[in-house]
């Protein structure tokens, strides 16, 4: 079960997921998850991005899940866009204040990705953890999060 958790400086929010998720979901959803997924971890870098006025954190998290769809059959833009969410990734660490040995390491995400690759996203998902929980001093602190109108007594 994801932690909902507010981006700092406005409305958006932030899931704390289970590293397991992005890992082993993919499997029973025949990669559908990862799309929805890699999607989604864009869109909350560009959002804390956005409330810390930095476009280094992403801009466009639909280009860059293009990217790992229609992109991936010529090879090259599948391999940048990762490449570039890990960097998002470090560079949210590091404007939260991150030590450098405890901010992502490339050698553990390059050799996971390449060898095995839903360990590499559990990794990354765990990094980005990091991140959510730190924003919120520490501690996660959940967001309720709304039912659908049609859930209400």
């Amino acid at each position: 079960m994801a932690t909902i958790v507010p981006i700092q400086g406005g409305p958006e929010t932030a899931k704390i997921r289970s590293v397991f998720a992005p890992a082993l979901l993919p499997f029973i959803t025949l990669g559908i998850y990862t799309l929805v997924w890699y999607y989604k971890v864009n869109r909350e870098l560009r959002d804390l991005g956005r409330k810390h006025g930095r476009e280094d954190l992403g801009t466009s998290p639909g280009m860059s899940l293009f990217a790992v769809t229609f992109g991936a059959l010529i090879v090259v833009p599948a391999v940048i866009s990762i490449a570039n969410t890990y960097k998002r990734t470090k560079r949210a660490q590091q404007l939260l204040g991150f030590s450098p040995d405890t901010q992502a390491n490339p050698w553990i995400f390059g050799l996971c990705y390449v060898f095995i690759q839903p360990v590499a996203w559990g990794y990354l998902q765990n990094e980005l953890n990091k991140v959510w929980t730190a924003q919120q001093g520490g501690v996660a602190q959940p967001v309720e999060a709304s039912a659908p109108n049609f859930m209400k007594a």
